[in-house]
C-alpha cells in the first residue's frame, strides 16, 4: 500500500470538515475532506501544546492534547495503539512548541455534529522557527487549493478532469469534486482572509528580525496595512500585565487584568485586540477559562 502524503491544513479549514469517505475496500484508507477539497488521510501540524491530560486510566491511558495555530486548535488523541506518541504526550509540560504527524478522524454525537481530530503517530517538540516554517507550508499549501478552487467555481459543474487538465493535482481535483458536491462552493473570502493572516504572522514587525517577505510575496498579496507600532505598544503592555499578575503560575484572572489595562490608559477594547494579537502569536494562551498566562 502506498503510504499517504500528509497533508498541511489550518486548524480552522480542518476543524471545518464534515466529510469522511472511504476509499473503498476491505484495508483502504478514509479520507477526511475540508471545503477546499484538501483530501486528508495523514495530516503534519505545528504549534503550541496548550494542554495535555489523560482521559482514560492509569492502566489503559488516553491522552488528549490541544495544539494552537494562527487560525484555531487542532485536537489530538492517543491511546494503547499509538504507543510513540503516547509515551512523548505523557512527559510533555505545556506549554511548548509541538509537531504532530497523524491520521485524520471525524467523530459524530447523537446530536450530527461533526467533530474532526487527529490521531497522531509521531509528537515531538519543536523551537519557533520550526512552527514559523510550517506556517508558511500550510499558507502555500492553503493558496494553491484556493486558486483550484477558483478555477472549480468557474465550472458547470466541476469535473476532476477539466481541474487535471489546468494543472490541478489528481487528489486535489477529487477533493475539490468532492468537497462541491457535499459543501457547496467553498466562500473564498473567509479563506483567503485566513491566508492573509497567517502570512501576517512572518512579517518581520511581528517576527523579529527574520525576514521571510521575500517568499511570502510570491504566494498572496500583502495583508491590509493595520498600525503595526501601535498594535505592537498596546500587545507589550498587555503581556506585561498578565506576567505581573500571574503570582501563582496559575494564569492572571481576566478581571485583573482589565484593571491593570485601565491602569496603563488602555480600554477594553484595546485590551481584546491586544490578548487576540498575542493568542494569534502564540505568546499567551488560557490555562482555564477567564484566566490568561505567558507562554
Amino acid at each position: 500500500m502506498i503510504r499517504e502524503a500528509a497533508w498541511r491544513v489550518f486548524a480552522a479549514e480542518f476543524n471545518d470538515a464534515t466529510l469522511e469517505v472511504n476509499g473503498g475496500g476491505d484495508r483502504a484508507p478514509s479520507y477526511v475532506i475540508t471545503p477546499l477539497g484538501a483530501k486528508v488521510n495523514r495530516i503534519y501540524a505545528v504549534g503550541v501544546v496548550t494542554d495535555v491530560e489523560n482521559i482514560g486510566t492509569d492502566m489503559q491511558p488516553m491522552w488528549r492534547a490541544r495544539v494552537q495555530d494562527p487560525t484555531g486548535t487542532f485536537h489530538l488523541y492517543a491511546g494503547q495503539y499509538q504507543p510513540a506518541a503516547s509515551a512523548v504526550l505523557s512527559k510533555l509540560k505545556p506549554p511548548v512548541f509541538g509537531a504532530v504527524v497523524g491520521k485524520s478522524r471525524t467523530y459524530t454525537p447523537d446530536s450530527g455534529t461533526v467533530y474532526t481530530s487527529i490521531r497522531p503517530e509521531i509528537v515531538k517538540t519543536v523551537d519557533e522557527n520550526a512552527r514559523d516554517y510550517w506556517i508558511l507550508e500550510a499558507c502555500q499549501s492553503l493558496k494553491r487549493r484556493l486558486d483550484a478552487m477558483a478555477e472549480a467555481s468557474r465550472m458547470d459543474p466541476p469535473s476532476k478532469e477539466a481541474l487535471v487538465k489546468l494543472g490541478v493535482r489528481e487528489s486535489l481535483a477529487d477533493g475539490i469534486v468532492q468537497a462541491v458536491g457535499h459543501y457547496g462552493m467553498a466562500d473564498l473570502s473567509r479563506y483567503t482572509a485566513m491566508l492573509a493572516e497567517a502570512l501576517r504572522y512572518l512579517l518581520p514587525e511581528y517576527r523579529g528580525d527574520r525576514s521571510p517577505e521575500t517568499v511570502v510575496a510570491d504566494i498572496a498579496p500583502a495583508a491590509p496595512e493595520k498600525e503595526p507600532e501601535a498594535d505592537a505598544g498596546r500587545e507589550t503592555s498587555v503581556l506585561e500585565v498578565i506576567v505581573e499578575l500571574d503570582k501563582d503560575g496559575k494564569g492572571a484572572p481576566w478581571d485583573a487584568i482589565l484593571t491593570g489595562a485601565k491602569a496603563k490608559g488602555l480600554s477594553k477594547e484595546d485590551l481584546e485586540e491586544a490578548i487576540n494579537g498575542l493568542l494569534d502569536k502564540g505568546l499567551v494562551y488560557e490555562p482555564v477559562l477567564g484566566r490568561m498566562k505567558k507562554i
